[in-house]
């Protein structure tokens, strides 16, 4: 069951700056943020963290996740190995909110080194106020879930 406003977000060890300060942007705009780190610069591996904060997002238990590496693309293709998950890297505000809008993405990733603190703002922004609009859409996410099985 998908706890409402409830968002995951997670990185690797060479992104916790931006990753917490994502965190603490979403906070202040009334989520409820399960940081699932690392919280060490110490070395890990970017699918293993994609794919847990994919995993709360397709159990039910955060309603988006937010992920962040490198560029963004890495992190992004574990989560997307997750069934049920449709993740997009952005590094603007117009494919944040399409991601949303037109493709149902319950996950976003984002590059610490494509883009500064102040736009991922805005990406996170476009994206979390993006509402799926349906219809033609629709039928087209559906055409992406039967590729799952």
């Amino acid at each position: 069951m998908t706890t409402s406003k409830r968002i995951v977000i997670s990185s690797d060890h060479a992104d916790i700056p931006l990753r917490q300060a994502i965190a603490e942007h979403v906070a202040a705009k009334g989520w409820e943020v399960t940081d699932i780190g690392p919280v060490t610069a110490e070395s890990t591996h970017y699918p293993k963290h994609g794919k847990e904060a994919a995993e709360r997002v397709a159990s039910g238990e955060c309603q988006f996740g937010i992920i962040v590496c490198g560029t963004g693309q890495g992190i992004m293709m574990a989560a997307n190995k997750v069934k049920g998950i449709r993740c997009g890297v952005c590094s603007d505000t117009f494919s944040a909110r399409m991601i949303r809008e037109h493709n149902d993405a319950n996950m976003l990733s984002i590059g610490a080194r494509v883009v500064g603190k102040g736009l991922a703002f805005d990406i996170v922004d476009a994206f979390l106020d993006a509402k799926f609009e349906g219809g033609r859409h629709a039928t087209r996410v559906d055409m992406i879930e039967p590729a799952e099985d």
